[in-house]
């Protein structure tokens, strides 16, 4: 969806600017819309010709406040923008962009460590580690379970993969086996 994205980016770029300092605090705040965005209902609400960009952003600043989630006023600002000129459905990527600008900044990536088994506490410490050293940046680690990997695991790292799985392995037999 490389038009979405083209959308997104001047919204993510101007957050960005506003933001300074406070990047990584409205980077929650940001996931938190994204999430709300990607509700089918709300994008169904928002694009009735009769419903007016104030009753959307009442809606969904209504439900981040009932989620406890205040709104800092830049990403309130930010919302309204989007919702007058009709774009919530490039919201997700636009918080995503934006999570990338503060990373960026920041010198922090995020990984998707990808695992048959539950990774937790320590573990979860010790493979982080490893995988800072190997990727030579501080990583945001999250754990996702994918039992058809059947052991090891599976990292993304923005564009790159690293996948040390059992099932990458038979993969990797099955194809020495053919040739």
């Amino acid at each position: 969806m490389a038009e979405l994205a083209t959308i997104a980016r001047p919204y993510a770029e101007a957050l960005f600017k506003a933001a300074a300092a406070d990047g990584t605090k409205l980077k929650e705040q940001m996931s938190a819309l994204a999430a709300l965005a990607g509700d089918a209902g709300l994008r169904q609400f928002s694009d009735n010709p009769k419903v007016a960009a104030t009753q959307v952003f009442d809606l969904v600043a209504g439900v981040a406040k009932h989620q406890g989630l205040a709104l800092d006023a830049k990403v309130g600002n930010l919302l309204r923008a989007v919702l007058d000129n009709g774009r919530l459905a490039a919201l997700p990527e636009i918080a995503a962009q934006f999570v990338s600008l503060v990373n960026a900044q920041s010198g922090v990536s995020d990984a998707v460590v990808e695992s048959a088994f539950p990774i937790e506490g320590a573990q979860l410490a010790n493979v982080v580690a490893t995988l800072e050293k190997r990727f030579k940046r501080k990583l945001n680690a999250k754990v996702e379970l994918k039992p058809e990997l059947i052991g090891g695991i599976r990292v993304i790292v923005g564009d790159e993969v690293l996948d040390t799985s059992v099932r990458a392995r038979l993969e990797q037999m099955q194809l020495a086996l053919v040739a």
